[in-house]
């Protein structure tokens, strides 16, 4: 019975990684796996993957983009992601003497916790599964020489994680195999000094594509709750998960603006924005709409909402900022699928299709992008000269009813002029509900107590609702008696805004 235990307690010990991490990424945390999966964009092209070798390392990232694709399937990726950590505790396990098995596990707990970095990409942990697997490859201590040709090798297609195939040598062969690491260097410096001149000396010697962020490195800071709720609520705005954003809005707030854009769409889409907005928390006239920011992930539920607002080159031109602010240089699948989409409804069909093209060159897009491809093509065949910019799959399809919505001409605006946009887009369609909301809420929310007022009646003659919203009475309550309103919502909003105006 011992016996039993002792040979079969290492693979106890794999079932029991592997189970817990398939739970963990599909259950607790599937909106992390569209997080990563939405900053790549794989194609299955010959040209991709030698762009991807052509530089140290790549074949890991190259393999790590490779499983990243199928975390759009969730429990997909969460199986292979799983069979990768089994892979690091199993390799972990075979180069540690049996009485040491616990010891594997110590660094699938690191590398569990190092992911919680959102800016940890993939291709270091299979980076590392790839050193280990070399490392236990014991070459006969005569045929030490190998490792001339090994190392540098093995430093091109996995990168500088193959340090960990050097500390397994130099433990197994004793001090006379220290001469690879010196070998090693010597090689990361060549590479660097002939093929890598353009890379700082910093980053080619630690690895281009572990990390996201250029020169900068994980911080230990594990799963942060507030982050991961914004990514979560990203992640169910992006699959239209309306009435749990609103669930979840009511249990656990992240005062920041991107968490009142995801919450006041979702009220939207779910036409309780009238009624409902200031039961939550507002961070100020940046609450429906964001500016636009710089960065990965900050205009994304305002892009979205551009969309289905109708206001089709703002949604264009946010998913496009936001795809160029990925630092790795990458493309979005999400992003890609998006900026298509605004072409379409714009009757850009030629630029559309270089979108469309590169889409259907992956995976879980390619059969999107040859539905449009379809589409696009059964709309010019009409007009062999213009296509016909007036629908697109129906009048009554997601695309025709933008074009209804959307401005018919072009023209320039500022942020601060938001409210009058979202007015002028309900002037040129009146059945557009959301912009009618939006345009209201930014008016409360700009302290805009005249414009409300004159403005009110639009609720009632194109809102269709049966009563005045519950949102519209208290403001106007409010508004009546100078904010001497005890518990009215939208009384305590006005004061937070005003005690931090004062503040600064």
């Amino acid at each position: 019975m011992t016996k039993a235990v002792k040979r079969y307690w290492n693979w106890g010990l794999s079932v029991l990684v592997g189970i817990g991490m398939f739970l963990f990424w599909y259950v607790w945390y599937p909106h992390a796996l569209s997080y990563q999966e939405q900053y790549q964009l794989f194609l299955w092209t010959g040209d991709y993957f030698v762009e991807k070798i052509s530089l140290p390392g790549g074949f890991a990232d190259w393999a790590g983009e490779f499983i990243v694709q199928f975390y759009y399937v969730e429990w997909l990726g969460a199986l292979l992601l799983a069979m990768l950590f089994v892979a690091l505790q199993r390799l972990t396990a075979r180069l540690l003497p049996k009485a040491w098995c616990l010891l594997s596990l110590l660094p699938v707990a690191v590398m569990w916790w190092l992911m919680g970095d959102i800016n940890v990409l993939l291709s270091l942990p299979v980076a590392i599964v790839m050193a280990l697997a070399l490392a236990c490859i014991r070459l006969p201590k005569r045929l030490f020489w190998l490792d001339i040709l090994i190392v540098p090798v093995a430093y091109w297609l996995i990168g500088p994680a193959v340090w960990i195939y050097i500390v397994v040598r130099v433990i197994h062969l004793s001090w006379k195999q220290l001469w690879t690491a010196g070998w090693l260097v010597a090689v990361q410096l060549m590479v660097y000094a002939w093929l890598l001149p353009q890379w700082p000396l910093q980053q080619a010697m630690t690895g281009l594509s572990y990390y996201r962020i250029p020169l900068q490195y994980p911080q230990w800071s594990g799963y942060d709750k507030d982050m991961y709720e914004l990514i979560r609520l990203d992640y169910l705005v992006r699959n239209e998960r309306w009435d749990e954003i609103v669930k979840r809005a009511g249990e656990y707030q992240v005062k920041t603006p991107f968490w009142c854009n995801c919450v006041n769409l979702a009220l939207s889409q779910k036409r309780l924005l009238a009624d409902r907005m200031f039961d939550f928390y507002q961070s100020g006239e940046d609450a429906l709409i964001m500016p636009r920011t710089r960065d990965l992930t900050s205009m994304l539920p305002s892009a979205e909402a551009f969309w289905r607002l109708g206001m089709v080159n703002s949604a264009q031109r946010y998913m496009f900022d936001t795809q160029e602010s990925i630092l790795n240089g990458k493309k979005s699948g999400r992003c890609t699928k998006r900026i298509a989409e605004c072409m379409i409804v714009n009757g850009h069909y030629q630029t559309a299709r270089k979108q469309i093209e590169l889409l259907k060159k992956s995976l879980f897009y390619r059969s999107w992008a040859e539905e449009m491809e379809k589409m696009i093509e059964a709309e010019t065949e009409a007009d062999q000269t213009t296509p016909d910019p007036s629908y697109s799959g129906g009048e009554n399809s997601v695309y025709g009813k933008l074009r209804k919505m959307r401005y018919k001409e072009s023209f320039l605006y500022s942020y601060e002029e938001i409210d009058k946009m979202f007015g002028l887009l309900l002037m040129n369609n009146t059945d557009n509900k959301m912009a009618l909301d939006y345009f209201l809420a930014q008016m409360l929310l700009n302290g805009n107590v005249q414009g409300f007022q004159q403005y009110l009646g639009a609720a009632q003659q194109y809102g269709g609702y049966r009563q005045m919203p519950l949102g519209y009475q208290d403001a106007m309550r409010c508004i009546q008696a100078q904010g001497n309103v005890a518990g009215s919502p939208y009384a305590n909003y006005v004061k937070r805004m005003m005690a931090e105006r004062r503040g600064k």
